[in-house]
C-alpha cells in the first residue's frame, strides 16, 4: 500500500483545518494509507517511509511558518538523494499574501527534487490587526474543498501508480 504523508503546522487552526480537509479527501479517495504529521514531531524516517507529501502551514512575517521550517531543516540532508522524484501539493493560509511563503516551501521541495503534482494553494484569511492575526481561524467551505480535492488528487495518483 502506497503511503501519502501529510505533514502540517497550525497555529490558529487555519492550516489544521486545511490539512485535516486534505486527509480527508486523501482518506476517501483510495486505498493509500494517510499519516497525519504535526511538523514537529516529524522526522526524516517519516519522510523516507512515504511515498507522497502534502505539506501544510501558515504564512508568519512573509515566511513558512517557524516550526515547518525547524521541520525542513532537521530532516533536509538525512532524505536529500533518497525522496527525489516523489509527488508533493502544499497548501499555505495566510493574513493577505502567501506567495512568500509559497516561493519557500516550493524552492525546499525543488532541491529535495521533489515532483509538485498540484499547484499550491494559498488561502487568505485576512488577518491584519493582531487580534485578528491571533485569533482561531474559520476557513470557509469553498477552500476547504479544494484541499479536499488536493488530497484526493495525491491519494489517486498514489494508488493507481500515476506518479
Amino acid at each position: 500500500m502506497r503511503r501519502l504523508a501529510i505533514v502540517w503546522y497550525s497555529r490558529t487552526g487555519g492550516s489544521r483545518q486545511l490539512a485535516e480537509a486534505a486527509r480527508d479527501g486523501a482518506t476517501e479517495a483510495g486505498d493509500v494509507d494517510v499519516r497525519f504529521l504535526p511538523a514537529s514531531e516529524t522526522e526524516a524516517d517519516d519522510l523516507l517511509e512515504a511515498d507522497g507529501y502534502l505539506f501544510a502551514c501558515p504564512e508568519n512575517l512573509a515566511a513558512i511558518a517557524g516550526v515547518m521550517k525547524a521541520m525542513f531543516d532537521r530532516t533536509y540532508y538525512d532524505v536529500l538523494g533518497k525522496i527525489e522524484g516523489r509527488p508533493y501539493a502544499a497548501l499555505i493560509c495566510a493574513g493577505s499574501d502567501g506567495e512568500n511563503a509559497r516561493q519557500q516551501l516550493e524552492r525546499i521541495c525543488t532541491g529535495w527534487r521533489l515532483k509538485r503534482v498540484a499547484d499550491t494553494q494559498i488561502t487568505n484569511v485576512g488577518a491584519q490587526t493582531p487580534e485578528e492575526i491571533l485569533a482561531e481561524k474559520v476557513i470557509d467551505e469553498a477552500e476547504l474543498a479544494k484541499a479536499r480535492e488536493t488530497g484526493a488528487t495525491l491519494a489517486a495518483g498514489l494508488e493507481m501508480g500515476v506518479f
